[in-house]
């Protein structure tokens, strides 16, 4: 994996894009992407697959990216999100080992910026409060999905 340049137009991108890194200061944003890796992935390509056992977060700078789950009928999947610009995905691989429960497939081209479970976890080492910044920001995103989920739950029932 390759880190990103911290003095790149990246870092612009990412403190103008995700609400959570326009509250660092340019230094914290720098290390944050010294851990990542940048990718461009066209529409159509898959991020991860279901039963996939690599750990690691995507946040989508540009793009959108589509989260599906197999279903019981075979080769058929139901789209359980869509997320676009300045949000996280797959991030809590980087908090457990379990393998992937759902599909990413790039829905739009994308831009997004890889945090491995390991990088993150160097992260916290090497730069704590910058890792507990990002750790409450993860809580925070999951806390917000499963509210929402819930919500739209007791709106069928």
């Amino acid at each position: 994996m390759h880190t990103v340049n911290a003095g790149t137009a990246l870092s612009e991108r990412m403190r103008e894009v995700f609400r959570f890194f326009s509250a660092l200061s340019d230094e914290e944003v720098g290390t944050f992407l010294g851990f990542c890796e940048s990718r461009q992935i066209d529409a159509g390509k898959t991020i991860w697959s279901e039963g996939d056992s690599d750990n690691y977060a995507a946040f989508v700078v540009s793009g959108k990216v589509g989260i599906k789950k197999k279903t019981e009928f075979e080769g058929k999947y139901m789209i359980v999100g869509t997320f676009a610009r300045g949000t996280v995905v797959g991030e809590l691989c980087l908090l457990t080992d379990h393998v992937r429960s759902v599909t990413a497939v790039v829905l739009e081209p994308a831009e997004i910026v890889i945090l491995a479970s390991r990088s993150f976890e160097k992260l916290i080492t090497e730069r704590p409060l910058l890792g507990l910044k990002l750790l409450k920001h993860i809580f925070l995103v999951i806390s917000n999905r499963l509210s929402r989920s819930t919500d739209r739950m007791a709106r069928i029932f």
